[in-house]
């Protein structure tokens, strides 16, 4: 759709920069809303930037406010049909643009002094703009989300258009069998005594925080002497946060194992169902050994597999501990060549039709990894879009296109019975 061409990021900046305008002008008018001189300037520049052109193209201007107004109407409409948004939507769509802002300049500090508000009047000033956006995502799912072009809808987009379609980049189908390196015993006794020897230094006088400081594992806290600040039920662990709960104000827990470690907590206080508390959290590495075991695991059945005694898929479903793709026989799907990391791409590069890879390390979200071997089921090599080889991407570019034709006429109708106006 063409307000999906508005860059959430960019229409929340727009909105920071609109706070800090004394005198402007009003560009259009939709419904109870306005549009700022100002927001449509800035919105213009970001569009430019983005596309890398002038912002005094012609026509841009118009095309930038046209989509603007759309998103005013849209807005409007979700009023009408009585669209809800909660506060936690709202919340966790300001944190993740917190953060984003944060991770694009650096520090918490620089946004602060880029925006020239702090963090916290930041928030309040994207509450009203993301609430609106929150809306208007949610009546467009409602309207278009489960619109989808039929087969010979597919077949027409392609002999349409497939001329300007062009060439399409060589894609690879791979599976794979992914391995978890596991903590022996041993390794886990040796981290829960360095957690039990702080604990006893603990209860023999020691400093809390400066002992969180030293050994705490926690990035998040450790520098903090270990303080979570006020939380309520359901953000720890179950097992930390039943430990935690049953303390009173100034208690050590014991050891607390949980999925990141071995913890040792303190009460600080509590207030009806929420709690302050501090930890100091040793985590259990896994050491090369697990690593070893992992890779020698992979290994042997890399090798029964190529002398004949399974197929990839049976020792997938049956091995493989990546739940997602283990119950297709390891299948990961048909990608891009230029849509795998730098070293799934590295260890395909390599293999022929047919072949399996020697074991190779895999990361998976924050400090997690594995090993896994992967077998290059089939190389499609670059060529002319086809429905035979590519009518996955067809029916996503198919089912696109019949969206943005139902938005289109669904926007007319909004032009027709809300009240809009441009007054530049």
């Amino acid at each position: 759709m063409k307000l999906k061409t508005f860059v959430f990021i960019l229409f929340v900046s727009v909105s920071l920069f609109a706070q800090q305008q004394v005198v402007d002008k009003v560009a259009a008018v939709v419904d109870n809303e306005i549009i700022l001189k100002s927001e449509l300037d800035y919105q213009v520049k970001l569009f430019a930037a983005q596309r890398k052109v002038e912002p005094t193209t012609p026509g841009l201007e118009k095309q930038v406010l046209n989509q603007m107004i759309e998103e005013k109407l849209a807005y409007a409409q979700a009023l009408l049909d009585s669209i809800t948004v909660t506060d936690d939507e709202i919340n966790n769509r300001i944190n993740y643009q917190i953060n984003y802002f944060e991770q694009q300049y650096g520090s918490k500090e620089k946004v602060e002094q880029i925006y020239g508000m702090s963090i916290e009047k930041i928030k309040r000033t994207l509450e009203d703009p993301i609430k609106k956006q929150i809306l208007v995502q949610k009546l467009e799912e409602k309207k278009f989300g489960n619109v989808q072009a039929t087969r010979n809808e597919v077949k027409q987009f392609f002999n349409t258009y497939k001329d300007s379609l062009g060439v399409t980049p060589e894609k690879v189908q791979i599976a794979h069998i992914f391995i978890i390196p596991k903590v022996t015993e041993k390794m886990k006794q040796k981290y829960y005594e360095k957690a039990e020897a702080i604990l006893d230094s603990l209860k023999h006088g020691a400093d809390f925080a400066e002992l969180a400081k030293k050994y705490s594992e926690d990035p998040g806290s450790a520098q903090e002497g270990g303080d979570l600040g006020w939380v309520g039920k359901g953000v720890f662990y179950p097992e930390f946060e039943s430990a935690a709960f049953a303390l009173k104000p100034g208690e050590l827990s014991g050891v607390v194992e949980s999925p990141v470690g071995y913890h040792i907590i303190q009460m600080i206080d509590k207030r009806g169902d929420k709690i302050h508390v501090r930890h100091i959290l040793i985590k259990i590495k896994k050491g090369d050994q697990a690593d070893l075991d992992a890779i020698e695991f992979l290994t042997a059945i890399r090798d029964s597999i190529v002398s004949g005694k399974g197929t990839f898929a049976e020792f997938a479903k049956k091995y493989s501990e990546d739940k997602e793709s283990s119950v297709y026989g390891g299948d990961l799907g048909t990608f891009f060549v230029n849509q795998l990391d730098a070293s799934l791409l590295e260890t395909v590069s390599k293999l022929k039709e047919g072949e399996i890879s020697f074991p190779k390390r895999m990361e998976y979200g924050k400090d997690n990894y594995g090993y896994h071997i992967v077998l290059l089921e089939k190389r499609i090599p670059q060529h002319q879009v086809s429905l035979e080889t590519d009518y996955p991407e067809l029916q996503k570019m198919a089912d696109q296109f019949k969206k943005q034709q139902k938005y289109n006429e669904w926007i007319k109708e909004l032009k027709e019975k809300i009240y809009w106006k441009i007054l530049i």
